[in-house]
């Protein structure tokens, strides 16, 4: 299958991260001494999928990812992915857009 614009221009960070994403998966199945066909069986999705998953694909759904993290009891970090009290970069980008001045609203009388 030919890999779209989208998952062919992913930053070499991204495909590390998403690499290394899929090997951590696999050790926390192999971990929990669990096959492939049992993992797949449990995220509802077929065995080559959770190779796929395993080796960081970024062709796999975010649901399919998040599913497997799910039955791997790891799905719990997912809610703080993105969380903006730790986004430093929208803190910093929130705080330069503060005036300078707060001034009282004119009343009309």
């Amino acid at each position: 299958m030919k890999a779209s614009k989208a998952q062919s221009a992913l930053p070499l960070p991204v495909r590390r991260a998403l690499t290394a994403l899929g090997r951590d998966i696999s050790t926390a199945r192999r971990r929990r001494a669990m096959t492939v066909a049992v993992m797949a069986e449990r995220a509802f999705v077929g065995r080559n999928t959770i190779t796929r998953v395993e080796r960081g694909d970024p062709g796999v759904a975010l649901g399919i990812y998040a599913t497997v993290l799910f039955v791997l009891g790891l799905s719990d970090r997912l809610a703080t992915l993105a969380d903006p009290t730790t986004d430093q970069v929208g803190l910093t980008l929130a705080e330069e857009q503060l005036p300078k001045r707060v001034r009282a609203k004119a009343t009309s009388a």
